[in-house]
Formats: structure tokens, C-alpha cells, sequence
């Protein structure tokens, strides 16, 4: 059974990452193992206790490495099975049936990772192209949906640039699961916020988890947005993280690192109004509700 520690919780994080093949930028193969851990041990003293890391097939996990940066930083790591998107999938997805595929995401949460006897906590990150969902994306999605089912497991999407979350709201929806199952990725990437609430009104989670990614958005809307659901009340359904991905997004390189949430982020938002008691909301109360 998946557990949280007491303290923050960042929901979408990739603790080692690799999409240089496919990108052809050695920049996207986040493998600087020293440095991760100093800056987690920062997050530590910080009050983080836990980081989702929803690396999976065909993003070049490494469980073992993961391990290995949660032993050294007393943060705990929950690691993801499951497939990304398009043109990131393994070939054998495009080959196995939906049911094999659902059989390995079981067999990575109730046995482990091949032989080594780590376990991942959750179903993720599996996306959507943008604005629409690709054939395989949606065998993905299949097979998600049936593992999910047979280990309760929390689903954590990836929508490209906020695209087509409502439709992924849906499919899951019809197809029987849960809403408190699920876990809508980047959906601050949409920017808009009508958007975002129509998505919440489905009862699902959404997940701020950009933070920090202004070339895309900027942290000041990010502020705006969530006091508006504040507001309405819809705290209770959103996770914050930065999704950091690249060497250049560590300090060592210049990058905002990954404590920006909690040394930028965190304050504009107390600066701008909100409440404690949403912060802990979003940091502590809902990721532990995630995975009760």
C-alpha cells in the first residue's frame, strides 16, 4: 500500500529523466545524480517529505537510481508504471495487447520492478498529444484503466499544454473509475481558467504541477488562478509541482531548482492572500487523500 510521510508532498517530479533520443538534446537526459541529491536534501530542510515521480517505460527510468537519491536524502519517493505519449512509447506498446499491458503496470505495483523488488505507488504519467488522443495513447489509457481497477491504484495524466484534460476526464469516467482516482496533469498549461473549472466540476484532481515554467506561463497567473479556486473553494482538488526535466533546470546549470515552489512560489501566494490552510490543502491534505 502506497504511504505519505508527514510534510509537503511535490506530485509531479522526475527525479532522473531521459527524452534526449527522441528530442535530440542531451540537456533533456536528467542524470546529474549529485546534484539531485543536494538539492533534495535542501527540500528536506524545507519540510518536503515525499515527491511523486511519474517516470515511466520509455522515459528511461531507472527505479534502482531513484532509490538509491531517496536513501541519501530521507525524502521519500513514490515511484509510477505505466506508458508517457506519443512518439515516446516502447515498441513492444504498439504490439502487445491491451491486456498484456495492463498485466506488466500490475505486476510493476503488486510485484515490482523486475527483480528489484521496488514497487511503484501509482499509474503515470500516461498523456494525450495535443488536442487530441493518438491510437496508441489510447491503448495506453486502456491498459491503465484496467490496472487501475484491479489495484486501486491513483492515475496521474500528462495533457499537452493543458489540451484535451476534459476528454481524458471523460474517458476515464465512462469507462467506470473513480474521479478521486485521477489526476489531471499540467492543466495550469491551459490557461484558462473556465477551463480548469469545468475540468473540476467532473470531481477529479488537477494538478498546478508547472510551477516555475514561465516561458510557458507565468507564475503570476498561476498566483491569480489559484485564488480564484480558492475562492471557490475548489482547493481541495488541486496538487502543485514544477515537473522539472532538464539539467538546465537545476541550479548548477542556472535553473530555478527544485526548491522554486517553496522559495518564490509559496510566498507570492501568502503575499497575494492565501490562506495557510489552502497551502496545506494542496500540499499536504490532498496528495495524502490521493493515495488513502
Amino acid at each position: 500500500m502506497a504511504y505519505l510521510l508527514d510534510g509537503y508532498t511535490l506530485m509531479h517530479e522526475h527525479i532522473t529523466i531521459d527524452l534526449s533520443k527522441v528530442k535530440g538534446d542531451m540537456d533533456c537526459r536528467l542524470d546529474c545524480f549529485e546534484e539531485t541529491v543536494k538539492e533534495l536534501k535542501e527540500l528536506y530542510g524545507l519540510g518536503v517529505r515525499n515527491i511523486v515521480d511519474v517516470t515511466n517505460m520509455g522515459m528511461g527510468r531507472n527505479p534502482e537510481y531513484v532509490s538509491r537519491v531517496e536513501a541519501l536524502t530521507g525524502i521519500h519517493i513514490l515511484q509510477s508504471t505505466g506508458f508517457y505519449k506519443e512518439p515516446f512509447l516502447p515498441q513492444f506498446v504498439f504490439e502487445d495487447s491491451v491486456e498484456q499491458l495492463a498485466k506488466l503496470m500490475t505486476k510493476e505495483i503488486t510485484e515490482g520492478f523486475q527483480d528489484t523488488g521496488i514497487r511503484a505507488d501509482l499509474i503515470g504519467e500516461i498523456g494525450t498529444s495535443k488536442g487530441k488522443m493518438e491510437p496508441m495513447e489510447k491503448k495506453v489509457f486502456d491498459a491503465a484503466i484496467l490496472s487501475a481497477k484491479q489495484t486501486g491504484k491513483p492515475i496521474y495524466t500528462h495533457t499537452t499544454l493543458g489540451t484535451y484534460a476534459l476528454e481524458q476526464v471523460d474517458y476515464f469516467l465512462d469507462r467506470g473509475l473513480s474521479p478521486r482516482q485521477i489526476v489531471i496533469g499540467h492543466i495550469d498549461l491551459s490557461k484558462d481558467l473556465s477551463y480548469i473549472m469545468k475540468v473540476l466540476e467532473k470531481g477529479v484532481y488537477v494538478g498546478f504541477d508547472t510551477v516555475g515554467k514561465d516561458n510557458y506561463f507565468p507564475d503570476g497567473k498561476r498566483v491569480e488562478f489559484l485564488l480564484e479556486l480558492e475562492h471557490r473553494k475548489l482547493q481541495k482538488q488541486v496538487v502543485l509541482s514544477m515537473d522539472l526535466t532538464r539539467k538546465t533546470h537545476l541550479k548548477y546549470k542556472g535553473g530555478i531548482g527544485y526548491a522554486h515552489l517553496f522559495d518564490k512560489f509559496l510566498p507570492m501566494l501568502r503575499s497575494a492572500g492565501m490562506s495557510e490552510t489552502s497551502l496545506q490543502q494542496m500540499l499536504v491534505e490532498n496528495p495524502k487523500e490521493i493515495f488513502r
